[in-house]
């Protein structure tokens, strides 16, 4: 009677089992679209913004009770107005510092918002198109977390998506199983959007000079574009010169790719730094009949064979000199 009375029980919890396995796969296959929001503690709330839309970004206050704050954000071909607007500050706050997290975590200062009258206002432009905004009494910031003193924080607009940075992030009415899954789709899209160059707009056989600021590992260092419409035939040149190389961290390489307006990618040159090496050149050439720039650091061993799309953190972002 006791080993049937087991045997029962084992039985009873093996069903059991089955049934949450089933529960969990079906959670994790049967959505196939949700909303993407701000993870539960409002920690990382990145977004990347639409072209030739205007955005207006409410400013979470954060320890000073009945601030106010929006920031209206336009972004175009070569990256992001913003203008900031801060209300019912403290009497004694006379400046803040704005800055912009980039998905890969690095930290822009976009600049000081002066304050008069418990009033604070401030515009600037940034080559950055996926970022949350940040103000801190810190004038030198260098990083970002749960713990850094804020007082100002960008929430997520209705209607765009959050594009995680750690762990954490939450989605709209799914389970835990199939958060991964999710944020790793929103990185891929969105961590490598670049704007179009509008390549039918340049000179054919004329070589025209773009500029590129970087970011991350890369912050620092100068480089030089140059894009040359063939006369003949639809291949575009590009050449990449590097100034005053920074060293890529170990194991990293840097990579350039031509992205065309329908995310296709096309790799154009890597270069593997090295101590002491100032300067590089990449040359290459594209079929794409426009295409925006990217570029990336990835893992030096991958650079020798064949990679067809990135994988590694932005570095790069190219903006057109007028």
């Amino acid at each position: 009677m006791r080993k049937s009375l087991t045997g029962i029980l084992v039985a009873a919890a093996l069903s059991v089992s089955l049934a949450a396995v089933t529960v969990i796969q079906a959670q994790t296959t049967t959505i196939t679209k949700v909303q993407a929001v701000q993870n539960p503690d409002g920690t990382y709330t990145i977004v990347e913004y639409p072209v030739g839309k205007e955005t207006v970004v409410t400013l979470n206050p954060i320890g000073i009770a009945g601030a106010t704050g929006t920031a209206t954000i336009l972004r175009d071909a070569n990256g992001a107005s913003i203008k900031v607007n801060l209300t019912s500050l403290p009497a004694d706050m006379a400046v803040l510092n704005l800055y912009a997290v980039d998905p890969t975590g690095a930290i822009t200062a976009l600049g000081p918002v002066d304050v008069a009258n418990s009033v604070g206002t401030f515009t600037t432009t940034t080559p950055l198109t996926s970022f949350m905004l940040v103000a801190s009494p810190d004038a030198n910031l260098t990083a970002y977390d749960a713990n850094t003193k804020i007082f100002f924080r960008s929430a997520v607009p209705t209607g765009l998506a959050l594009i995680p940075m750690g762990q954490g992030v939450a989605a709209v009415g799914t389970p835990v199983a199939a958060v991964a899954t999710v944020a790793t789709v929103a990185t891929e899209v969105s961590d490598y959007a670049v704007p179009m160059l509008g390549i039918s707009g340049f000179k054919a056989g004329d070589e025209n000079k773009l500029k590129i600021n970087f970011t991350g590992a890369a912050e620092g260092a100068r480089a030089n574009v140059f894009i040359e419409p063939h006369k003949n035939g639809k291949m575009t040149a590009v050449r990449m010169r590097f100034h005053d190389l920074k060293e890529a961290p170990k194991g990293l390489a840097y990579v350039l790719w031509a992205v065309s307006p329908d995310n296709q990618f096309q790799r154009l040159g890597a270069i593997v730094n090295v101590r002491g090496r100032n300067e590089a050149e990449i040359k290459s050439e594209t079929e794409f009949a426009d295409f925006g720039l990217l570029l990336t650091t990835e893992e030096a061993a991958a650079t020798t064979g064949t990679i067809i799309k990135p994988a590694g953190h932005r570095v790069g972002v190219i903006q057109i000199i007028r």
